[in-house]
This record gives C-alpha cells, structure tokens and sequence, in this order.
C-alpha cells in the first residue's frame, strides 16, 4: 500500500504495481498546508479520490472519511461512506478508532463496503 494524493503520484503507484493506494486524510498537510487532519473536509477528499482514481486503474483505492463524518452515528457513517464509494471512486473507506466503531463498521459493511479501520 502506498498513499497518495492527486493524479501524478497514483499513476505512479499503480504502475509500480502497488496492490493498495490510500488515499489518507494526510492530505490536509502533506497537499493542503492546514494544520492537522481534523481541518480536511469531506469535498476536499472527495476531490483528491477521483483524482487518484483517475491514475490508478489496477489498484485497490481506499479512502479516508474525514473527521466529523462518521462520529455522530453508524448511519451518518454509512451516508458518507456511499458518498465517498459513488464520488470519490474508491472500494473502500478507513476510518479511525477502536472497539467503539464495531457498530458503525458493521453497519458499514453490512451494505457491502470494505472498511479498514486503526
């Protein structure tokens, strides 16, 4: 698994035959310049998804639900994983956390997307 965040950099991965590309919410300081992950919002994700899924046609893309989309309830989480599965063109989500998010992550792959987790 490799990250990465726009075009260039998953083309890149994909021809190296990376098998994973994650698309992280580091990117709110590794591409945006904000302080922390917490300041990324979901559009911007989404917008750096696509781009990433534009350049890695072989890989398996994963990408990140941002802070303040998937806290509040296992179904808030399951809209915003949809979202980042139909416009973000990814296979799957991460997100963080621990044996509290069982519920949430359940509800998330009882509709059928893989949810890795840390």
């Amino acid at each position: 698994m490799l990250t990465a965040h726009d075009f260039p950099s998953a083309h890149v991965a994909d021809h190296a035959g990376m098998d994973m590309v994650l698309v992280g919410d580091s990117l709110a300081m590794v591409a945006l310049g904000m302080e922390d992950t917490s300041e990324v919002i979901m559009e911007e994700m989404l917008l750096h998804c696509r781009s990433v899924a534009r350049g890695a046609k072989s890989a398996f893309i994963v990408g990140d639900l941002p802070m303040g989309t998937y806290e509040v309830s296992p179904s808030q989480a399951l809209a915003s994983a949809i979202r980042m599965i139909k416009e973000g063109r990814v296979q799957a989500i991460k997100l963080e956390g621990g044996a509290e998010m069982a519920p949430t992550i359940s509800k998330i792959t009882t509709a059928g997307i893989p949810v890795l987790a840390h």
